[in-house]
């Protein structure tokens, strides 16, 4: 058995504690040779899992307590093992989620360090650079490249302390290990999304 999460820039598989990773373009061609269960937000996979029935959406497994509209399934799945604390799925677009009693509070989106990068250099071509992960949070930049950096990374950190407060914070996605090291109640845990879509299968049944 296979699980499947189809994103926005990636698609991730998990199967005997092992993830691996296939692009888009990859995943355009990939054919499922055994049962995969999936949870999907890229809509131009649509037909394409349609057609394969080894493909089987668990979406619809998920009863999560929120009143929140429009949350993504990959969100969903990533709370669905936390009974209180922050989730941060740091990827593409870093989504904060707020779980208390297993009940979701609400939640928000931030860009991803990629989506910072793209907006500075629509800005001017002096504000191109590529954001390092090695500059110092608590010193004033001195130079350009620093100062993207700083204006990026600082403005994230300060929104997840203030809304982590004294809470723990579950971290996933592809930047999270990097932001989990600001965090002294942290925990990274890249499998988290699919711990869930474990449980889900789990509570309906089915043995993964």
């Amino acid at each position: 058995m296979i699980l499947c999460d189809i994103g926005n820039s990636k698609v991730d598989f998990y199967s005997d504690e092992k993830i691996w990773s296939l692009s888009l373009k990859e995943f355009e061609k990939y054919s499922a040779k055994e049962r995969v269960y999936y949870i999907n937000v890229n809509y131009l996979f649509d037909e394409k899992l349609k057609k394969d029935e080894n493909f089987v959406d668990i979406s619809e497994y998920f009863e999560f307590d929120t009143i929140y509209q429009g949350i993504g399934i990959d969100r969903v799945a990533a709370c669905y093992t936390v009974k209180d604390g922050i989730v941060v799925d740091a990827g593409s677009a870093i989504t904060v989620d707020v779980m208390n009693n297993s009940v979701h509070l609400g939640g928000y989106i931030l860009p991803g360090i990629n989506a910072y990068e793209k907006c500075y250099s629509s800005i001017s071509p002096i504000l191109n650079h590529k954001i390092n992960p090695n500059f110092l949070v608590d010193a004033l930049p001195q130079k350009t490249s620093d100062a993207v950096a700083y204006g990026a990374i600082k403005s994230i950190l300060l929104m997840l302390k203030d809304t982590s407060r004294d809470k723990n914070l579950y971290f996933t996605g592809g930047d999270g290990q990097f932001f989990s090291k600001f965090f002294k109640k942290s925990i990274y845990d890249r499998a988290l999304i699919f711990r869930g879509m474990k449980k889900v299968l789990y509570e309906k049944g089915i043995r993964c």
